[in-house]
């Protein structure tokens, strides 16, 4: 095994940290107190490639295997976590389309999706299907060479303020083998959006409910066949998965550079508090905790490109244990700052507050746990888990 990144991938990270610090870092803190969604540099990331990252060649994308994408999302995490988070959504509609949908379709959206100039958003959660996406309720009805869409979207990454919808609904009965994905424009004729958020954090990206009463869908949007849907999605999560917990990743970084330049400067009874000894080990156990989390993200992505039969556990492990550490490296960082760390003239407050939505998206931490609980009950699981 050989855990060093080629001359190609370090290009890649080297790119990514450039774009962050000169496009991202400088901006956060204002974008996140005046909610401004930051599209110009989303265009900006679209031309360095970022905006594609795994959506098919053939569709105009970089078709990236999704440990080096990972590579990319925690360098501009570090810049913006909700800048970079909203970017992993994009990329993960995009690549739906542009590996699921017909050709004349990707020719239509995919150019100006790859490149940034239009943006999307992934329509999954519902007022009562959030971690149980089976039992989503929003419907497409067949009508001729249309489907009819009714229904509602809750929590939407980028709603209103993007042109795409990639949204999972209901075609046929009940359950997972009733769900299909359609590629919807966002200002179709009887879409409604609903008011935009007050969140905790991830500010920078506005979130809405999403309503549709009646709203016509031409057949040929579809994504896959009709029934494919959940698949497409649950395919869509293992990737997601490791997206959040990779922003998680990035940020803690990020946090812990910042709170070890601070405690060595810090005067507290004649001397640095980088030199005491309390310091010392709490700067060692989150640079252990924050080594093991990238580690595990990235042996994840390594067997989800592989097609590893066992990666969803493996998605499911990395993201429990990612956000979980993400958010406590960051939690204990601002520990460090002490009153400082609380007050807005430094980031720590801010990468606490984006970072502990990471332990609610893609499937709560609760869920992963039972995803792997699961995993590790079937007969000669453990065997294959190691």
């Amino acid at each position: 095994m050989d855990f060093s990144l080629s001359d190609e991938q370090q290009a890649y990270v080297d790119s990514a940290r450039a774009f962050a610090q000169a496009e991202m870092a400088p901006h956060a803190a204002r974008w996140d107190a005046e909610s401004i969604f930051p599209v110009d540099v989303l265009r900006l990331a679209g031309e360095m490639g970022f905006m594609g990252m795994y959506t098919p060649e053939s569709a105009g994308g970089l078709g990236m295997s999704r440990l080096d994408a990972s590579l990319i999302v925690e360098e501009l995490a570090r810049g913006c976590t909700t800048t970079a988070a909203f970017l992993t959504i994009h990329n993960m509609a995009t690549s739906m389309i542009g590996k699921y949908a017909n050709p004349e379709i990707i020719e239509q959206w995919c150019p100006e999706l790859v490149m940034g100039a239009k943006l999307a958003s992934y329509c999954l959660t519902e007022p009562g299907a959030g971690s149980d996406a089976a039992s989503l309720r929003s419907s497409a009805v067949r009508d001729g060479d249309h489907y009819v869409v009714n229904g509602a979207k809750v929590f939407i990454s980028g709603a209103g303020s993007t042109d795409v919808l990639v949204a999972m609904l209901r075609t046929g009965d009940a359950g997972a083998k009733g769900v299909s994905a359609f590629l919807i424009p966002a200002d179709a004729e009887g879409i409604s959006y609903g008011k935009k958020e007050e969140k905790m954090g991830w500010n920078a990206q506005p979130t809405r409910m999403i309503s549709f009463d009646n709203v016509r869908v031409p057949v040929a949007n579809r994504l896959g066949k009709e029934g494919q849907g959940f698949a497409i999605a649950m395919e869509g999560l293992d990737g997601g998965r490791i997206n959040i917990a990779t922003c998680s990743v990035g940020t803690a970084q990020q946090a812990l550079v910042e709170a070890t330049a601070y405690v060595q400067e810090r005067q507290q009874f004649n001397q640095s508090i980088a030199e005491f000894q309390a310091t010392q080990f709490r700067l060692a156990d989150l640079q252990t905790e924050l080594v093991a989390a990238r580690n595990m993200v990235r042996l994840a992505a390594f067997k989800l490109d592989a097609n590893d039969p066992q990666a969803t556990t493996y998605c499911a492990m990395a993201k429990r244990f990612a956000t979980d550490a993400g958010f406590d490296v960051c939690n204990q960082a601002l520990q460090l700052f002490g009153g400082y760390g609380y007050i807005r003239e430094y980031p720590m407050e801010r990468f606490v507050r984006d970072t502990r939505v990471h332990q609610i998206l893609e499937g709560t931490n609760e869920v992963m746990r039972v995803i792997i609980a699961r995993r590790m009950l079937m007969e000669g699981a453990l065997e294959v888990i190691k």
